[in-house]
């Protein structure tokens, strides 16, 4: 009596058919989740922006203004010189680190503001003024 002993691998045929399985779950699933992670940016983005204007309203409460667009966001961080100077500038300062946007770009920061006390801006994944989508601008008065 033979024997006949079988391989313990994988014919190509069941090796096709789980690269074909592997391929529709990749297909299916993976545009899923790129869009996550730009709505996650979008969302740490308001959230450094509403924390950045809790900051900047403390440093008024302070020193009764905001700091000016010269002194920047850099003002929360350490004592600001030059003109106007802040009179009771905490010396704990008011945040530890300014944040730049989860696209890596500073914030933009002007006092006084267009139509309000100060402007907080990101200008998304782009970087520049204008865009759609998570290239989209974030001023803190639209978010709040």
């Amino acid at each position: 009596m033979k024997q006949t002993f079988r391989n313990g691998g994988f014919t190509l045929i069941e090796i096709m058919v789980v690269m074909v399985i592997l391929g529709l779950l990749v297909a299916v699933v993976a545009p899923n989740l790129m869009g996550r992670s730009d709505q996650a940016r979008v969302t740490v983005a308001k959230t450094q922006m509403k924390q950045v204007s809790n900051a900047l309203d403390l440093y008024k409460l302070d020193n009764n203004r905001y700091p000016s667009t010269e002194q920047g966001l850099n003002a929360l961080v350490e004592k600001p010189t030059g003109t106007p100077e802040p009179r009771n500038w905490n010396p704990d300062g008011y945040m530890p680190s300014v944040p730049r946007d989860p696209w890596d770009n500073p914030y933009d920061y002007s006092s006084p503001g267009m139509t309000r006390a100060y402007d907080l801006i990101s200008y998304g994944a782009d970087g520049r003024e204008g865009g759609e989508g998570d290239a989209a601008d974030l001023n803190i008065w639209e978010i709040e």
